[in-house]
C-alpha cells in the first residue's frame, strides 16, 4: 500500500515529530510533505521532507509561528497528492488541509485541533507583542477555515480521549484514539532512584513550569528543570537555590534524569504529554493534572498522583506525598508498556487499512 504523509512543519524534533518518524517506519518509502523543514535539527529521513514555497522566505524556519497566516495558502498552492492509496496527515495546525486527488482517502492523526485558533490565550506569547492583537483577531477566520478543512478528512484519529472530545466539539466528527509512541526499549528502569524531582517541558505559559518552580520555593526538596522557552529568564530569576535549570539535554541525559528522579512533576493540561509516558517507562511516578492526556497515563496510587487544580498549595501536598510514599517501579513500567512504538505502528496501519477498505468517513 502506497501512502503519503503530511506534517505541519519540521523545525525541531519533539513529540509530534517523533510520531512522524514512526509513521515513516509504519509506511516505508512514503513521501513526506511539510511547509518548512530544518534538516540540521532532524534525524533522517525527516530532514528529507518536501517543503512548501514558504521555505524560500528568509529565516522562515526560525519564526515559523509568524508565518502561520500564510500556511493555508502554502498547502493550497501545492498540487493534490496523487498516485497513492491514502494520505496520512499529522496535524496540530494546518497539515490536514493537504490536498488529495478525488477519491483518495485521507486519515488525519490529530495531535489537537489548532491551539492557535481554538485556545489562542495559551499560545499568544509565541507571537511578538506588537502583532499579538492582530494575530488574535485573525484567529476568528482561522477557526472557520479549520472547521471547513475538517470536512476534507475521511477519518480522524486522536492522540487521546481529550483530543477526541475536542475534535467532536470543534469539527462535529468522531475519532478513534491511538496514543503516541514511546520508545519503551530505550526508556527503561535502571540504577538507584535519587531524591531530586524533575520537570521536563518547554518553558511557556500553558506548561505551568512557573507553578512547579514556585512550589519548590518552600520545600526541602531539589528540582531539576529541563527545557527552554520565553519564560526561562524570569523563572531563573525567581527560583530558589534548590532549583537547577539544565536547558536542553540529549536523550541519554534525559533517560538518566528520568531513572534517578523521585517523581516527574508535570501540572500542564496537555493533549497527551509524552514525557509522562517516557518517565513511567523508566519506572518513575508522575504528579500531573487530572485533565487531558494525564487521565489516560497516570493511575493514582499506582503510577503517580493527580491534582484537581493548578495550585501551588495542592502541588506541594502531592510533592510531599511523593517524597514519603514511594510507588512500585515495576508496576509503573508495566503501565507504560502500552505506549510502545510497535503498538503505535500496528494500530495506525490497521486504521489506514480499514479506511481504505471501507472508503468512507468514520
Amino acid at each position: 500500500m502506497q501512502i503519503a504523509i503530511a506534517h505541519d512543519w519540521l523545525v525541531r524534533y519533539a513529540g509530534s515529530e517523533r510520531c512522524v518518524a514512526e509513521m515513516l517506519k509504519a509506511f516505508p518509502g512514503a513521501p513526506l510533505l511539510t511547509t518548512l523543514v530544518e534538516p540540521a535539527a532532524l534525524p533522517e529521513p525527516l530532514g528529507a521532507a518536501r517543503p512548501s514555497l514558504l521555505q524560500k522566505l528568509p529565516r522562515a524556519t526560525h519564526h515559523h509561528e509568524w508565518l502561520l497566516p500564510l500556511m493555508p495558502l502554502a498547502w493550497r498552492l501545492r498540487k493534490p497528492v496523487a498516485n497513492v492509496d491514502a494520505v496520512v496527515s499529522s496535524s496540530h495546525a494546518c497539515a490536514k488541509a493537504v490536498r488529495v486527488e478525488p477519491g483518495t482517502p485521507h486519515l488525519c492523526y490529530c495531535h489537537t485541533p489548532m491551539r492557535y485558533a481554538w485556545d489562542f490565550e495559551s499560545e499568544q506569547e509565541r507571537f511578538p507583542r506588537p502583532i499579538r492583537s492582530a494575530a488574535r483577531a485573525s484567529m476568528r477566520g482561522f477557526r472557520a477555515w479549520d472547521r471547513a478543512t475538517a470536512r476534507g478528512v475521511t477519518s480522524f484519529v486522536a492522540n487521546s480521549r481529550a483530543v477526541a472530545d475536542r475534535i467532536e466539539r470543534f469539527y462535529g466528527r468522531t475519532a478513534q484514539v491511538i496514543h503516541p509512541p514511546v520508545d519503551t526499549a530505550f526508556y527503561t528502569p535502571e540504577g538507584e532512584r535519587g531524591e531530586e524531582f524533575l520537570y521536563v517541558g518547554r518553558l511557556v505559559s500553558y506548561k505551568r513550569a512557573d507553578l512547579v518552580v514556585d512550589a519548590f520555593a518552600d520545600l526541602p526538596f531539589r528540582l531539576a528543570v529541563v527545557g527552554n522557552g520565553h519564560l526561562g529568564e524570569g523563572l531563573r530569576a525567581r527560583a530558589t537555590p534548590n532549583v537547577r535549570f539544565l536547558g536542553s539535554v540529549d536523550d541519554e541525559e534525559l533517560r538518566a534524569l528520568y531513572r534517578s528522579a523521585r517523581a516527574l512533576v508535570f501540572p500542564a493540561d496537555e493533549d497527551f504529554g509524552i514525557v509522562m509516558a517516557e518517565a513511567q517507562a523508566c519506572g518513575t511516578p508522575v504528579i500531573a493534572l487530572n485533565q487531558g492526556g494525564a487521565v489516560e497515563i497516570v493511575e493514582p496510587g499506582v503510577s503517580g498522583w493527580l491534582l484537581e487544580r493548578q495550585a501551588v498549595g495542592e502541588l506541594r501536598v502531592a510533592i510531599r506525598r511523593a517524597a514519603s510514599e514511594p510507588l512500585d517501579p515495576g508496576a509503573i513500567r508495566e503501565r507504560a508498556e502500552r505506549f510502545s512504538q510497535a503498538r503505535f505502528r500496528s494500530e495506525l496501519r490497521a486504521a489506514v487499512e480499514e479506511m481504505v477498505a471501507t472508503g468512507c468517513a468514520k
